[in-house]
């Protein structure tokens, strides 16, 4: 049993301009590449995906940004509640705005949304998690997850947030992607 909550309700949503603001991410680890014994030679990155419960496709874990929190604590809540993952909260990719059609409601009755993206680096899969009755994890490659994503926004967060990112900190002489310096 899962000592965790999920939220629920939009009584703490937050909006913007007719927007209804949303949190997510990208999580992400490191494998290393099949006859690679070297942990630093042939890394292979991949990215967190879970399930739809409205239809087809996986997704990226994000969620409505509340009042009483950050926008990168919205974003956690959201990797931890959906995906059941904890990591280091890495950096912001971007916003991204969507149409929803499953969340209209007195303040946002067109459904637009404004995601603001980041990159989480996993250091934790819980065992148990508030929508693990509801949710599936899937790992893939960045390539896969391309031709996963059910929504164009997520790809775009995907091939020009998060890629784009990764391969700048790949390049930035010392940095290390996992965070520990």
């Amino acid at each position: 049993m899962c000592d965790l909550v999920a939220r629920t309700g939009r009584h703490q949503q937050r909006y913007e301009a007719g927007c209804r603001l949303v949190a997510g991410c990208i999580p992400f680890r490191h494998r290393n590449s099949e006859g690679s014994e070297d942990a630093n030679i042939g890394k292979i990155v991949e990215v967190l995906m879970i399930n739809s419960t409205s239809g087809p496709g996986l997704l990226f874990p994000k969620g409505g940004w509340e009042n009483d929190e950050t926008v990168q604590e919205a974003a956690v809540r959201e990797a931890i509640e959906e995906a059941g993952v904890r990591g280091e909260l890495m950096d912001f990719l971007g916003y991204h705005q969507f149409k929803s059609k499953t969340h209209q409601d007195e303040f946002c009755p067109e459904g637009l949304c404004k995601a603001a993206m980041f990159a989480l680096f996993v250091k934790e899969e819980l065992e148990s998690w508030p929508e693990m009755n509801t949710r599936k994890r899937t790992w893939l490659t960045v390539p896969e997850a391309v031709d996963s994503c059910r929504h164009s926004w997520m790809r775009d967060a995907l091939e020009n947030g998060f890629s784009k990112w990764y391969a700048e900190r790949m390049m930035t002489a010392g940095e290390d992607i996992s965070g520990e310096h």
